[in-house]
């Protein structure tokens, strides 16, 4: 295997030093490739592996001039290897060390991005062991439905945090393909045997069927992940931001000494890095019409991907991987306030335990229908009311005490039932 050039920030990786090294990488594969089958002589390439090397601003100077980015590159690089050079990109084409040399950068990015994924792996799974029992509401169409616990919502978290993580170990293998076929594909000028030798020194695989290009499906595949991780970050960020809330306040983000809220207000403590989060999710998304356009390309090539891709790979790498490390501090430093769970949920006398007392009444012999409207009755007289209170309603009914005890009726608001069968969703994710 050829040492690879490590870069641990997602920044640098897509840098243009970083791109040029990776496209070195590739040429000297091949080469080695081509001495492995005794098609070039080894003092060649011990010749370039010690002197090869490239200047950014130089291949930028020469570039400018001949209008062509690989032959700018080759040009600087044999400005260093002398005679040897004439050894490198022997019956190879530009796009064999584009598309070779950017799979190289594709796969350390999405190893990148599963690093900091497994860190939020961690901290959701401490964050959900820590709160398994505390009680809070659940809600749907953002309206009180019954009782959950926030280690049960932070599991949902999880799970889906876990399918992503299967969904990057997969893209590692979709973009780590690598193509040295030469003009149209066709290995007219080179063997196939230089190209499964240089995908091997390279931690690659020959691309099954490249044309000159390899096929944008998989690049499309790339952003399209990246988004829909990005999306799920957005998920997440967003129910923090609606318990942050000022009428809810059941999480909030840590807010640290000395910062501030507002300029105008000093009480503001605002949900900035979940809006952020939030925000840049929507460029994530963005990207993914440009990456789905970028498939269709003319006959078995042109370069109107290029450009987009230039834009596009950095900007969805780099984003998604400020994004994790991001909502990994955001969960690190949570705030959670098991006392107002309660007291939401608690509202109005405890509404939100209706439907145990309708299944309740219907057990004592009630019709579901009667049962149906007599609770239906006391929670829209509590609901919403100054003073409102479910239970006491309930209490004072007749009809209600002919059929439920004052301990039955106590049953139907305790919060054990709704978490006697969440030791399967533990179980499930090792929490």
């Amino acid at each position: 295997m050829i040492e690879r050039y490590t870069l641990p920030e997602m920044g640098r990786l897509w840098s243009e030093e970083a791109k040029f090294q990776s496209w070195l990488e590739v040429e000297i594969a091949a080469t080695a490739a081509n001495v492995e089958l005794g098609r070039v002589p080894a003092e060649a390439l011990a010749t370039i592996r010690e002197k090869a090397a490239f200047e950014v601003p130089r291949i930028l100077e020469i570039e400018a001039e001949v209008r062509h980015d690989v032959i700018a590159f080759l040009t600087n690089v044999n400005e260093h290897v002398g005679d040897a050079g004439r050894y490198i990109h022997v019956g190879m084409t530009s796009s064999d060390v584009l598309d070779t040399g950017l799979a190289l950068q594709l796969k350390a990015s999405v190893a990148l991005l599963r690093t900091e994924l497994d860190g939020l792996a961690d901290a959701l799974r401490r964050l959900a062991r820590a709160h398994k029992d505390t009680v809070m509401i659940g809600r749907s169409h953002a309206i009180h439905g019954e009782p959950i616990t926030f280690g049960f919502k932070v599991a949902g978290w999880l799970a889906e945090t876990e399918r992503n993580r299967e969904r990057l170990e997969r893209l590692e293998r979709v973009v780590a393909v690598g193509q040295i076929s030469g003009a149209m594909g066709t290995y007219a000028n080179t063997d196939p045997q230089v190209e499964a030798i240089t995908c091997r020194l390279l931690g690659l695989e020959p691309d099954t069927a490249s044309t000159q290009v390899i096929g944008r499906d998989r690049h499309a595949e790339y952003v399209q992940t990246l988004a829909l991780v990005g999306t799920s970050l957005e998920r997440f960020s967003t129910e923090i931001r609606n318990l942050q809330r000022s009428d809810v306040l059941e999480v909030e983000e840590n807010f640290a000494k000395g910062q501030k809220g507002s300029s105008a207000m000093p009480h503001k403590r605002n949900p900035i890095r979940s809006e952020r989060i939030s925000g840049l999710a929507r460029v994530l998304r963005s990207y993914t019409v440009a990456a789905l356009e970028n498939v269709a390309l003319w006959h078995e090539r042109d370069i109107s991907h290029s450009s987009v891709e230039r834009m596009m790979l950095p900007d969805c790498s780099v984003t998604l991987h400020f994004m994790l490390r991001e909502m990994t501090a955001v969960v690190e430093g949570l705030g959670v306030y098991p006392e107002n769970m309660a007291r939401n949920m608690n509202v109005y006398g405890g509404v939100v335990f209706s439907q145990r007392v309708l299944l309740a009444l219907v057990e004592a012999g009630l019709s579901r229908e009667e049962a149906y409207r007599i609770v239906q009755r006391h929670a829209h007289a509590a609901w919403n009311t100054e003073g409102g209170d479910f239970r006491a309603n309930l209490a004072g009914d007749p009809e209600v005490s002919a059929h439920l005890s004052r301990e039955q009726l106590a049953e139907c608001f305790a919060t054990e039932l709704h978490q006697a069968n969440l030791g399967v969703i533990w179980e499930r994710l090792g929490i």
